[in-house]
Formats: C-alpha cells, sequence, structure tokens
C-alpha cells in the first residue's frame, strides 16, 4: 500500500490494552456529557460529578484510580457507548496538528498506533478524523 492510498485505519487499529486511559490530567466533561454519562449510569448528573469526576483548571474531569487508570475502565470502557469525545478521538486529536511529535509519543504508548508512518499521511488522516 503506498502512502498516498493510507486510512486512519491503517495507521492505528486499537487493541484495547487501556493504555489510553491511564494517564495524567483527566477527560474533560462537558455538561452534555455530563448529562449523557449519568443518564447512562442512572444516576443524577450532580451525583455523577461527586462520585465521579475531579476538578482541574476549574473544570470536571472523570476521575482516575490510584493505579492512574480511569475509574470507569475494566479491561474494558465501562462507559463506551456515552464516553466523551476526547476518548472517541483517540489517538486523532488535535494536539497532532500542532505538534506531530505528540503523535510519537503516544506511539510509544499504544501499541495500535502504527510508527513508521510520514508525518504528512499522520496530519491528513488526523485532520480527516477530526473533520467527521
Amino acid at each position: 500500500m503506498t502512502f498516498n492510498a493510507m486510512k486512519s485505519t491503517d495507521i492505528f487499529k486499537c487493541v484495547q490494552c487501556g493504555d489510553c486511559c491511564k494517564g495524567y490530567g483527566g477527560t474533560f466533561v462537558t455538561k452534555k456529557d455530563i448529562e449523557a454519562i449519568a443518564g447512562y449510569l442512572k444516576i443524577d448528573p450532580n451525583r455523577f460529578v461527586e462520585e465521579y469526576c475531579q476538578v482541574s483548571g476549574g473544570k470536571p474531569v472523570i476521575a482516575q484510580r490510584e493505579d492512574g487508570y480511569c475509574v470507569f475502565w475494566d479491561k474494558l470502557c465501562k462507559i463506551h457507548a456515552v464516553k466523551p469525545p476526547m476518548c472517541r478521538q483517540w489517538p486523532f486529536i488535535e494536539s497532532v496538528l500542532v505538534d506531530i511529535n505528540n503523535w510519537r509519543i503516544m506511539a510509544g504508548l499504544c501499541p495500535g498506533i502504527c510508527k513508521d508512518v510520514p508525518d504528512a499521511v499522520i496530519k491528513a488522516c488526523v485532520a480527516n478524523e477530526l473533520s467527521n
């Protein structure tokens, strides 16, 4: 396959390892995300924020367990159907367009990310995914 013909599915294949569900900073959630996740869990949105979120930069983020994993990671995402955009978009995120080295950093942590792909292909795939 030529680089010109590569698609997003050619440069990333999720292996469901959960490595993207571990790290620092957490996942910001909007009011819409909070309502969707709370509805999915069948709890009040305020209770969701109290029990499952932390505050970072004045905004709610999904909490992380002591081992660094998201509180909803249990060998699979327990809120997969309603997970926030940041989680759904992984690894096709805006910061890759800002600095292509972010792809290389993520590829060092994620076994599903292809490493030997030209920057232009990565940027094109990320831009395409973000526009959908």
